[in-house]
């Protein structure tokens, strides 16, 4: 029998999309299509992959964060940035509300920028193992100095086309 619930078909729509999505098997996600919590930390948060259908043909794909929130380690005060992640994927895609659930999980955690940043590209890396990744976390300024931190794996992919970040230098008022 059909569900009348608006919200159940919708569940159901998107399970069945997911199955039929990876020829047949269901994937063992457990936050995507569920009401999940942030995280407490980001040791506690659990970024989870989803096979990548497209595993032969080289891409980019970028995920933009841009109102990303950590403490400062010293003064418990908040730090913002706006985040830029492009990675090549190979076999494994990661799952986009892990990784917001990720990010999120941030918010309550000190630690220096240069850490966080390089720890979001760490855990990706693990999770999904691209071919190539690059992070660009552009701080904005606290004490009137912008910090800006960039990492990447490597040299990107031969021949696949790697975007700027799109993000402006930070120029204050002059």
């Amino acid at each position: 029998m059909a569900t009348t619930d608006p919200k159940k078909r919708a569940t159901s729509r998107s399970a069945r999309a997911l199955t039929a999505a990876k020829g047949g098997a269901k994937p063992s996600l457990r936050q995507l299509g569920r009401s999940t919590d942030i995280p407490e930390a980001p040791d506690k948060a659990v970024l989870e992959t989803v096979a990548n259908p497209q595993a032969g043909v080289p891409y980019l794909a970028r995920f933009t964060a841009p109102e990303f929130t950590s403490l400062c380690p010293v003064t418990g005060q908040p730090d913002f940035a706006h985040l830029v992640i492009d990675y090549a994927p190979a076999k494994r895609l990661v799952e986009s509300k892990s990784l917001k659930l990720f990010l999120a999980s941030f918010r309550n955690h000190g630690a220096f920028h240069e850490d966080c940043t390089i720890m979001i590209a760490k855990r990706i890396v693990a999770a999904a193992r691209p071919k190539w990744l690059r992070i660009a976390g552009y701080w904005y300024p606290r004490g009137g100095i912008p910090i800006d931190v960039f990492f990447q794996t490597g040299e990107p992919p031969q021949g696949m086309w790697i975007p700027e970040p799109g993000v402006a230098p930070y120029r204050g008022r002059g």
